[in-house]
Protein backbone atom coordinates (compact mmCIF):
# COMPACT_ATOMS: atom_id res chain seq x y z
CA UNK A 1 0.00 0.00 0.00
CA UNK A 2 1.56 3.53 -1.13
CA UNK A 3 0.53 6.64 -0.38
CA UNK A 4 -0.19 8.43 -4.19
CA UNK A 5 0.75 12.52 -4.77
CA UNK A 6 -1.45 15.37 -5.73
CA UNK A 7 -1.62 15.98 -8.71
CA UNK A 8 -3.27 19.69 -8.69
CA UNK A 9 -1.92 22.53 -7.75
CA UNK A 10 -3.31 24.11 -4.25
CA UNK A 11 -1.29 26.70 -3.33
CA UNK A 12 -3.28 29.37 -3.78
CA UNK A 13 -3.92 32.06 -1.05
CA UNK A 14 -6.66 31.16 1.86
CA UNK A 15 -9.19 34.17 1.58
CA UNK A 16 -10.06 34.58 5.02
CA UNK A 17 -8.39 34.12 8.49
CA UNK A 18 -9.12 36.19 11.03
CA UNK A 19 -12.50 36.42 13.33
CA UNK A 20 -15.90 36.95 11.65
CA UNK A 21 -17.75 39.26 14.75
CA UNK A 22 -20.94 41.73 13.54
CA UNK A 23 -20.45 41.02 9.90
CA UNK A 24 -16.46 41.86 9.69
CA UNK A 25 -13.25 40.37 9.44
CA UNK A 26 -11.18 41.22 12.65
CA UNK A 27 -7.99 39.88 14.41
CA UNK A 28 -7.83 38.73 17.31
CA UNK A 29 -8.01 41.03 20.71
CA UNK A 30 -4.13 40.14 21.76
CA UNK A 31 -3.69 40.13 17.72
CA UNK A 32 -2.67 35.83 18.27
CA UNK A 33 -2.62 33.82 15.81
CA UNK A 34 -2.19 29.83 15.25
CA UNK A 35 -1.01 27.51 12.18
CA UNK A 36 -3.53 25.40 10.47
CA UNK A 37 -1.97 22.09 9.05
CA UNK A 38 -2.19 20.31 6.15
CA UNK A 39 -2.59 16.44 7.63
CA UNK A 40 -1.09 15.15 4.32
CA UNK A 41 1.85 16.42 4.67
CA UNK A 42 2.18 18.08 7.85
CA UNK A 43 3.32 21.51 6.82
CA UNK A 44 1.36 24.55 7.92
CA UNK A 45 -1.51 25.88 5.18
CA UNK A 46 -1.83 29.46 6.85
CA UNK A 47 -1.92 31.33 9.97
CA UNK A 48 -5.25 31.86 11.54
CA UNK A 49 -6.66 34.38 13.87
CA UNK A 50 -6.67 32.81 17.75
CA UNK A 51 -9.81 33.97 19.17
CA UNK A 52 -9.94 34.52 23.34
CA UNK A 53 -12.48 34.74 26.13
CA UNK A 54 -12.41 38.48 25.40
CA UNK A 55 -12.89 37.58 21.79
CA UNK A 56 -16.09 35.59 22.50
CA UNK A 57 -17.50 38.22 24.53
CA UNK A 58 -17.63 40.50 21.45
CA UNK A 59 -19.31 38.11 19.38
CA UNK A 60 -21.85 37.47 21.35
CA UNK A 61 -22.25 41.04 22.89
CA UNK A 62 -23.18 41.20 18.44
CA UNK A 63 -24.99 38.57 18.13
CA UNK A 64 -27.28 39.48 21.06
CA UNK A 65 -27.86 42.64 19.98
CA UNK A 66 -28.88 41.56 16.41
CA UNK A 67 -31.39 39.17 18.10
CA UNK A 68 -32.71 41.73 20.12
CA UNK A 69 -32.95 44.67 17.98
CA UNK A 70 -31.83 43.24 14.46
CA UNK A 71 -33.75 42.39 11.68
CA UNK A 72 -33.24 38.68 11.75
CA UNK A 73 -35.66 37.46 13.86
CA UNK A 74 -37.94 40.37 12.95
CA UNK A 75 -37.96 39.60 9.18
CA UNK A 76 -41.24 38.06 7.05
CA UNK A 77 -40.69 34.12 7.34
CA UNK A 78 -40.63 33.83 3.85
CA UNK A 79 -37.64 36.51 3.65
CA UNK A 80 -35.73 34.34 6.31
CA UNK A 81 -35.87 31.45 4.27
CA UNK A 82 -34.68 33.25 0.44
CA UNK A 83 -31.45 33.96 2.66
CA UNK A 84 -31.56 30.81 3.70
CA UNK A 85 -31.91 29.10 0.37
CA UNK A 86 -29.54 31.52 -1.65
CA UNK A 87 -27.23 30.22 0.71
CA UNK A 88 -27.35 26.85 -0.30
CA UNK A 89 -27.10 28.00 -3.55
CA UNK A 90 -23.55 30.10 -2.80
CA UNK A 91 -22.44 27.07 -1.54
CA UNK A 92 -23.32 24.68 -4.28
CA UNK A 93 -21.60 27.64 -6.33
CA UNK A 94 -18.28 27.86 -4.23
CA UNK A 95 -17.91 24.07 -4.06
CA UNK A 96 -14.56 24.26 -5.95
CA UNK A 97 -13.18 26.55 -3.50
CA UNK A 98 -14.68 25.46 -0.50
CA UNK A 99 -14.05 21.69 -1.64
CA UNK A 100 -10.43 23.04 -1.50
CA UNK A 101 -10.59 24.48 1.77
CA UNK A 102 -11.71 21.75 2.93
CA UNK A 103 -9.61 18.86 1.84
CA UNK A 104 -6.36 21.29 3.13
CA UNK A 105 -7.47 21.51 6.19
CA UNK A 106 -9.04 18.17 7.20
CA UNK A 107 -7.02 16.07 4.35
CA UNK A 108 -10.57 13.98 3.13
CA UNK A 109 -10.46 13.57 -0.88
CA UNK A 110 -11.03 16.59 -2.85
CA UNK A 111 -13.50 14.40 -4.93
CA UNK A 112 -15.60 13.77 -1.70
CA UNK A 113 -15.51 17.39 -0.17
CA UNK A 114 -17.02 18.36 -3.94
CA UNK A 115 -19.31 16.03 -4.67
CA UNK A 116 -20.34 15.22 -0.90
CA UNK A 117 -20.06 17.59 1.62
CA UNK A 118 -20.49 20.98 0.17
CA UNK A 119 -23.86 19.38 -1.54
CA UNK A 120 -24.91 18.07 1.72
CA UNK A 121 -24.36 21.18 3.64
CA UNK A 122 -26.07 23.34 0.79
CA UNK A 123 -28.95 20.20 1.19
CA UNK A 124 -29.40 21.52 4.61
CA UNK A 125 -29.96 24.84 4.31
CA UNK A 126 -31.85 24.47 1.39
CA UNK A 127 -34.12 22.23 3.45
CA UNK A 128 -34.15 24.01 6.78
CA UNK A 129 -35.17 27.37 4.90
CA UNK A 130 -38.73 25.58 4.42
CA UNK A 131 -38.81 25.46 8.34
CA UNK A 132 -39.00 29.75 8.41
CA UNK A 133 -42.50 29.48 6.92
CA UNK A 134 -43.51 26.18 9.08
CA UNK A 135 -42.87 27.18 12.80
CA UNK A 136 -46.26 27.08 13.88
CA UNK A 137 -48.52 26.88 17.06
CA UNK A 138 -51.48 25.63 17.91
CA UNK A 139 -55.42 26.61 19.49
CA UNK A 140 -55.98 24.98 22.97
CA UNK A 141 -59.48 24.42 24.25
CA UNK A 142 -59.53 25.04 28.31
CA UNK A 143 -61.52 24.12 30.74
CA UNK A 144 -61.26 27.12 33.08
CA UNK A 145 -64.33 28.93 34.31
CA UNK A 146 -64.95 31.79 31.50
CA UNK A 147 -64.11 32.64 27.98
CA UNK A 148 -60.39 32.09 26.57
CA UNK A 149 -58.52 31.81 23.23
CA UNK A 150 -55.67 30.15 24.21
CA UNK A 151 -52.83 29.27 21.52
CA UNK A 152 -48.95 28.74 21.56
CA UNK A 153 -46.45 30.15 19.53
CA UNK A 154 -42.94 28.69 18.62
CA UNK A 155 -40.57 31.48 19.15
CA UNK A 156 -36.25 31.59 18.71
CA UNK A 157 -34.20 30.65 21.76
CA UNK A 158 -32.12 33.91 21.60
CA UNK A 159 -28.40 33.49 20.49
CA UNK A 160 -26.72 30.00 19.79
CA UNK A 161 -23.51 28.95 20.58
CA UNK A 162 -22.58 26.14 17.96
CA UNK A 163 -19.41 23.88 18.61
CA UNK A 164 -18.21 21.80 15.57
CA UNK A 165 -15.64 19.12 15.70
CA UNK A 166 -13.26 18.20 12.88
CA UNK A 167 -14.16 15.20 11.02
CA UNK A 168 -17.08 17.11 9.15
CA UNK A 169 -16.37 20.79 9.65
CA UNK A 170 -18.60 22.03 6.46
CA UNK A 171 -21.71 19.03 6.98
CA UNK A 172 -21.75 19.67 10.80
CA UNK A 173 -21.99 23.07 10.61
CA UNK A 174 -25.10 23.32 8.30
CA UNK A 175 -26.60 20.53 10.79
CA UNK A 176 -26.60 23.29 13.60
CA UNK A 177 -26.45 26.51 11.71
CA UNK A 178 -29.33 25.90 8.96
CA UNK A 179 -32.44 25.00 11.67
CA UNK A 180 -31.01 27.76 14.23
CA UNK A 181 -30.93 30.77 11.85
CA UNK A 182 -34.56 29.19 9.90
CA UNK A 183 -36.13 29.61 13.88
CA UNK A 184 -34.75 33.19 13.86
CA UNK A 185 -32.03 32.59 16.09
CA UNK A 186 -28.55 34.01 15.67
CA UNK A 187 -25.03 32.27 16.34
CA UNK A 188 -22.02 32.70 17.46
CA UNK A 189 -19.78 29.29 15.47
CA UNK A 190 -16.51 28.17 17.20
CA UNK A 191 -15.14 25.79 14.99
CA UNK A 192 -12.55 22.67 15.77
CA UNK A 193 -8.97 24.28 16.19
CA UNK A 194 -7.88 21.85 13.37
CA UNK A 195 -10.14 22.65 11.07
CA UNK A 196 -11.11 26.28 10.92
CA UNK A 197 -11.33 27.21 7.38
CA UNK A 198 -13.97 26.31 6.14
CA UNK A 199 -16.19 28.39 8.81
CA UNK A 200 -14.79 31.37 8.19
CA UNK A 201 -15.51 31.18 4.28
CA UNK A 202 -19.14 30.22 5.15
CA UNK A 203 -19.51 33.18 7.14
CA UNK A 204 -18.36 35.31 4.05
CA UNK A 205 -21.00 33.31 1.91
CA UNK A 206 -23.70 34.37 4.96
CA UNK A 207 -23.01 37.90 4.21
CA UNK A 208 -23.22 37.80 0.55
CA UNK A 209 -26.38 35.60 0.83
CA UNK A 210 -27.99 38.86 2.85
CA UNK A 211 -27.91 37.45 6.37
CA UNK A 212 -27.53 40.64 8.12
CA UNK A 213 -24.50 41.46 10.18
CA UNK A 214 -24.25 40.19 13.78
CA UNK A 215 -26.61 36.96 12.53
CA UNK A 216 -23.33 34.83 12.02
CA UNK A 217 -20.37 34.99 14.19
CA UNK A 218 -17.26 32.91 13.82
CA UNK A 219 -14.72 32.76 16.65
CA UNK A 220 -11.45 30.36 15.99
CA UNK A 221 -9.74 28.69 19.19
CA UNK A 222 -9.46 26.39 21.51
CA UNK A 223 -11.82 24.04 23.64
CA UNK A 224 -10.38 25.26 27.01
CA UNK A 225 -10.88 29.02 26.00
CA UNK A 226 -13.62 30.15 23.30
CA UNK A 227 -15.35 26.42 23.77
CA UNK A 228 -15.53 26.92 27.39
CA UNK A 229 -16.48 30.61 26.99
CA UNK A 230 -19.54 30.47 24.61
CA UNK A 231 -20.74 27.47 27.19
CA UNK A 232 -20.61 29.55 29.85
CA UNK A 233 -21.64 32.83 29.07
CA UNK A 234 -24.84 33.92 30.64
CA UNK A 235 -25.92 35.42 27.59
CA UNK A 236 -26.05 32.57 24.92
CA UNK A 237 -29.33 30.93 25.61
CA UNK A 238 -28.44 27.62 24.00
CA UNK A 239 -25.22 25.56 23.14
CA UNK A 240 -25.14 22.87 20.42
CA UNK A 241 -21.92 20.69 21.04
CA UNK A 242 -20.50 17.81 18.38
CA UNK A 243 -17.54 15.73 20.09
CA UNK A 244 -16.58 13.74 22.40
CA UNK A 245 -18.45 12.60 25.39
CA UNK A 246 -15.76 13.56 27.82
CA UNK A 247 -16.07 17.20 26.07
CA UNK A 248 -19.85 16.83 26.27
CA UNK A 249 -19.63 16.50 30.46
CA UNK A 250 -17.35 19.39 30.19
CA UNK A 251 -20.26 21.41 27.96
CA UNK A 252 -23.02 20.44 30.36
CA UNK A 253 -20.66 22.01 33.54
CA UNK A 254 -20.14 25.02 31.98
CA UNK A 255 -23.74 25.83 31.14
CA UNK A 256 -25.17 25.32 33.81
CA UNK A 257 -24.93 29.37 35.08
CA UNK A 258 -27.66 30.50 33.15
CA UNK A 259 -29.27 26.77 32.72
CA UNK A 260 -28.93 27.09 28.81
CA UNK A 261 -30.75 25.06 26.81
CA UNK A 262 -27.87 22.46 25.23
CA UNK A 263 -27.92 19.55 22.70
CA UNK A 264 -25.09 17.04 22.63
CA UNK A 265 -24.06 14.31 19.45
CA UNK A 266 -21.17 12.87 21.51
CA UNK A 267 -18.99 9.35 20.96
CA UNK A 268 -20.48 6.08 19.43
CA UNK A 269 -18.58 2.46 19.36
CA UNK A 270 -21.60 1.34 16.95
CA UNK A 271 -22.30 -2.45 16.36
CA UNK A 272 -22.88 -3.53 12.83
CA UNK A 273 -24.51 -7.22 12.48
CA UNK A 274 -24.05 -9.21 10.01
CA UNK A 275 -26.85 -12.38 9.76
CA UNK A 276 -26.07 -15.75 7.58
CA UNK A 277 -29.18 -14.92 5.52
CA UNK A 278 -27.66 -11.02 4.44
CA UNK A 279 -26.58 -10.58 0.69
CA UNK A 280 -23.28 -10.71 1.65
CA UNK A 281 -21.41 -9.04 -1.16
CA UNK A 282 -23.62 -5.84 -0.31
CA UNK A 283 -22.69 -6.60 3.28
CA UNK A 284 -19.08 -6.58 2.74
CA UNK A 285 -19.20 -3.87 0.94
CA UNK A 286 -21.68 -1.55 3.09
CA UNK A 287 -19.57 -2.24 6.31
CA UNK A 288 -16.09 -1.95 4.50
CA UNK A 289 -17.57 2.03 3.66
CA UNK A 290 -19.00 1.95 7.03
CA UNK A 291 -16.23 2.00 9.15
CA UNK A 292 -13.22 3.23 6.06
CA UNK A 293 -15.11 6.01 4.96
CA UNK A 294 -13.28 9.42 6.16
CA UNK A 295 -10.73 7.37 7.05
CA UNK A 296 -12.97 6.05 10.47
CA UNK A 297 -13.41 9.54 11.60
CA UNK A 298 -17.16 9.91 11.77
CA UNK A 299 -18.85 9.03 15.39
CA UNK A 300 -21.22 6.41 13.46
CA UNK A 301 -18.41 4.21 12.27
CA UNK A 302 -19.67 0.96 12.24
CA UNK A 303 -16.38 0.33 14.47
CA UNK A 304 -17.74 -3.09 15.78
CA UNK A 305 -18.52 -6.06 13.59
CA UNK A 306 -20.66 -8.48 14.57
CA UNK A 307 -20.97 -11.77 11.93
CA UNK A 308 -22.73 -14.66 12.32
CA UNK A 309 -20.67 -18.04 12.65
CA UNK A 310 -21.89 -19.41 9.53
CA UNK A 311 -20.68 -16.62 7.46
CA UNK A 312 -17.94 -15.21 9.37
CA UNK A 313 -14.81 -16.26 7.61
CA UNK A 314 -16.33 -15.07 3.94
CA UNK A 315 -17.16 -11.79 5.40
CA UNK A 316 -13.92 -10.99 7.28
CA UNK A 317 -11.83 -12.33 4.93
CA UNK A 318 -14.06 -10.24 2.04
CA UNK A 319 -13.44 -6.75 4.21
CA UNK A 320 -10.02 -7.75 4.79
CA UNK A 321 -9.58 -7.75 0.41
CA UNK A 322 -11.13 -4.44 0.28
CA UNK A 323 -9.40 -2.91 2.90
CA UNK A 324 -6.24 -3.93 1.73
CA UNK A 325 -7.35 -2.43 -2.11
CA UNK A 326 -8.24 1.13 -0.55
CA UNK A 327 -5.98 3.64 -2.17
CA UNK A 328 -5.05 5.54 0.87
CA UNK A 329 -3.67 9.23 -0.16
CA UNK A 330 -3.25 12.81 -0.46
CA UNK A 331 -6.83 14.33 -1.17
CA UNK A 332 -6.15 16.04 -4.06
CA UNK A 333 -5.15 12.49 -6.31
CA UNK A 334 -8.27 11.43 -7.72
CA UNK A 335 -7.06 7.90 -7.04
CA UNK A 336 -7.52 8.35 -3.18
CA UNK A 337 -10.56 6.95 -1.85
CA UNK A 338 -9.24 7.96 1.89
CA UNK A 339 -7.19 10.35 3.40
CA UNK A 340 -4.90 10.78 6.47
CA UNK A 341 -6.72 11.23 9.83
CA UNK A 342 -6.85 15.00 10.79
CA UNK A 343 -4.06 16.60 12.78
CA UNK A 344 -0.93 15.21 14.78
CA UNK A 345 -2.61 14.80 17.70
CA UNK A 346 -5.25 12.37 16.63
CA UNK A 347 -2.76 10.21 14.79
CA UNK A 348 -0.58 9.28 18.15
CA UNK A 349 -4.21 8.72 19.42
CA UNK A 350 -5.21 6.17 16.58
CA UNK A 351 -1.85 4.78 16.45
CA UNK A 352 -1.69 3.85 20.46
CA UNK A 353 -4.64 2.15 19.91
CA UNK A 354 -3.19 -0.04 16.78
CA UNK A 355 -0.65 -0.78 19.70
CA UNK A 356 -3.20 -2.31 22.07
CA UNK A 357 -5.01 -3.76 19.57
CA UNK A 358 -1.90 -6.15 18.73
CA UNK A 359 -1.93 -7.14 22.13
CA UNK A 360 -6.01 -7.89 22.81
CA UNK A 361 -6.68 -9.41 19.33
CA UNK A 362 -6.01 -10.96 16.19
CA UNK A 363 -4.26 -8.16 13.21
CA UNK A 364 -6.53 -9.30 10.11
CA UNK A 365 -5.01 -6.65 7.90
CA UNK A 366 -3.60 -3.27 8.39
CA UNK A 367 -2.51 -1.88 11.89
CA UNK A 368 0.54 0.27 10.72
CA UNK A 369 1.03 3.73 9.93
CA UNK A 370 2.14 4.49 5.86
CA UNK A 371 4.59 6.57 4.92
CA UNK A 372 6.67 8.80 7.13
CA UNK A 373 5.24 12.19 5.78
CA UNK A 374 1.51 12.95 6.51
CA UNK A 375 -0.79 11.66 8.82
CA UNK A 376 -1.57 8.18 6.92
CA UNK A 377 -2.99 4.86 8.84
CA UNK A 378 -3.77 1.27 7.07
CA UNK A 379 -7.08 0.30 7.05
CA UNK A 380 -6.96 -2.07 9.92
CA UNK A 381 -9.50 -4.84 10.98
CA UNK A 382 -8.98 -6.60 14.41
CA UNK A 383 -10.41 -10.28 15.38
CA UNK A 384 -11.42 -11.93 18.41
CA UNK A 385 -10.80 -9.64 20.99
CA UNK A 386 -12.81 -10.25 24.37
CA UNK A 387 -15.64 -8.20 24.82
CA UNK A 388 -13.68 -5.96 27.50
CA UNK A 389 -10.81 -5.20 25.46
CA UNK A 390 -10.03 -1.60 25.19
CA UNK A 391 -10.33 -1.79 21.13
CA UNK A 392 -13.82 -3.28 21.90
CA UNK A 393 -15.27 -0.47 24.52
CA UNK A 394 -13.33 2.72 23.71
CA UNK A 395 -14.22 4.65 20.76
CA UNK A 396 -11.00 4.64 18.36
CA UNK A 397 -12.36 7.15 15.79
CA UNK A 398 -9.97 6.16 13.02
CA UNK A 399 -10.05 3.02 10.02
CA UNK A 400 -10.20 0.18 12.63
CA UNK A 401 -12.80 -2.20 12.80
CA UNK A 402 -12.97 -5.19 15.51
CA UNK A 403 -14.75 -8.61 14.54
CA UNK A 404 -16.15 -11.04 16.40
CA UNK A 405 -18.86 -13.86 15.79
CA UNK A 406 -22.34 -14.82 17.38
CA UNK A 407 -24.35 -17.62 17.08
CA UNK A 408 -27.98 -15.97 17.66
CA UNK A 409 -29.84 -12.95 17.99
CA UNK A 410 -30.35 -13.05 22.02
CA UNK A 411 -26.51 -13.15 21.74
CA UNK A 412 -25.63 -10.49 19.20
CA UNK A 413 -28.54 -8.02 20.90
CA UNK A 414 -26.27 -8.29 24.11
CA UNK A 415 -23.18 -7.79 22.55
CA UNK A 416 -24.21 -4.80 20.62
CA UNK A 417 -26.28 -2.89 23.78
CA UNK A 418 -23.00 -4.23 25.98
CA UNK A 419 -21.81 -0.35 25.46
CA UNK A 420 -22.14 2.99 27.10
CA UNK A 421 -22.70 4.51 23.77
CA UNK A 422 -25.77 4.17 21.85
CA UNK A 423 -25.14 6.79 18.40
CA UNK A 424 -26.04 4.10 15.57
CA UNK A 425 -25.95 0.51 14.30
CA UNK A 426 -26.41 -1.57 11.31
CA UNK A 427 -28.08 -4.67 10.61
CA UNK A 428 -28.07 -7.29 7.56
CA UNK A 429 -30.14 -9.57 6.93
CA UNK A 430 -33.05 -10.52 3.99
CA UNK A 431 -35.66 -11.48 6.44
CA UNK A 432 -38.04 -8.31 7.36
CA UNK A 433 -38.90 -10.22 10.84
CA UNK A 434 -35.49 -10.47 11.53
CA UNK A 435 -34.67 -6.83 10.66
CA UNK A 436 -37.79 -5.26 12.40
CA UNK A 437 -37.11 -7.36 15.60
CA UNK A 438 -33.25 -6.25 16.14
CA UNK A 439 -33.51 -2.71 14.96
CA UNK A 440 -36.55 -2.69 17.70
CA UNK A 441 -34.14 -3.99 20.32
CA UNK A 442 -30.83 -2.23 19.75
CA UNK A 443 -29.91 0.70 21.73
CA UNK A 444 -29.37 3.27 19.24
CA UNK A 445 -30.43 6.33 17.91
CA UNK A 446 -30.25 5.29 14.24
CA UNK A 447 -30.51 2.08 12.61
CA UNK A 448 -29.44 1.20 9.25
CA UNK A 449 -30.87 -2.11 7.69
CA UNK A 450 -29.11 -3.29 4.56
CA UNK A 451 -27.49 -0.24 4.72
CA UNK A 452 -24.88 2.25 6.66
CA UNK A 453 -24.24 5.34 6.43
CA UNK A 454 -27.07 6.81 4.85
CA UNK A 455 -28.32 10.93 5.50
CA UNK A 456 -30.63 13.11 4.66
CA UNK A 457 -31.87 16.47 6.06
CA UNK A 458 -35.24 14.97 6.35
CA UNK A 459 -33.88 11.98 8.97
CA UNK A 460 -33.18 13.11 12.79
CA UNK A 461 -29.50 11.68 14.11
CA UNK A 462 -28.76 11.46 17.59
CA UNK A 463 -28.17 9.34 20.43
CA UNK A 464 -28.93 7.32 22.90
CA UNK A 465 -27.13 6.61 26.35
CA UNK A 466 -23.83 8.81 26.62
CA UNK A 467 -24.21 9.64 23.01
CA UNK A 468 -26.14 12.42 23.56
CA UNK A 469 -28.80 14.76 24.00
CA UNK A 470 -31.44 16.22 21.29
CA UNK A 471 -31.28 15.42 17.52
CA UNK A 472 -29.73 17.20 14.43
CA UNK A 473 -31.82 17.41 11.01
CA UNK A 474 -35.41 16.52 10.08
CA UNK A 475 -38.43 18.04 11.85
CA UNK A 476 -37.38 17.13 15.33
CA UNK A 477 -34.27 19.43 15.53
CA UNK A 478 -36.68 22.46 15.57
CA UNK A 479 -37.78 21.68 18.98
CA UNK A 480 -34.04 22.40 19.92
CA UNK A 481 -34.12 25.81 18.53
CA UNK A 482 -37.14 27.33 19.69
CA UNK A 483 -39.24 27.35 22.91
CA UNK A 484 -42.86 27.20 22.98
CA UNK A 485 -45.10 29.95 24.82
CA UNK A 486 -48.37 29.53 25.78
CA UNK A 487 -50.52 32.60 25.46
CA UNK A 488 -54.14 32.35 27.22
CA UNK A 489 -56.55 35.91 26.71
CA UNK A 490 -59.90 35.85 28.42
CA UNK A 491 -62.85 36.92 26.23
CA UNK A 492 -65.74 37.33 28.32
CA UNK A 493 -65.75 40.53 29.93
Amino acid sequence: MTITEPTVDVTAPIEHTKLLIDGEFVDSLDGSTFDTINPSNGEVITQVALGSAADVDRAVAAARQAFDHGPWPRMKPSERAAALWRLGDLLLADAAEMGRIETLDQGKPYSLATAGDVPSAAGLFHYMSGFATKLEGSVIPISAPGEYHTYTRREALGVVGLIVPWNFPLVITSWKMAPALAAGNTVVLKPAEATPLSALRLGQLCLEAGIPPGVVNVVNGYGPTVGQRLAEHPLVDKVSFTGSTATGRRILDAAKGNLKRVTLELGGKSANIIFPDADIEAAIAGSSAGIFFNAGQACAAASRLYVHDDVYDEVVAGMAEKARQIKVGDGFDPQTEIGPVASLEHFERVSGYLDVGKNEGEVVTGGARIGEKGYFIEPTIFAGAAPDARIVKEEIFGPVVVANRFKDIEEVVAQANDTRYGLASGVWTKDIATAHRTAARLQAGTVWVNSYGVFDPSMPFGGMKESGWGREMGHDVMHDYTDVKTVCVRIDG
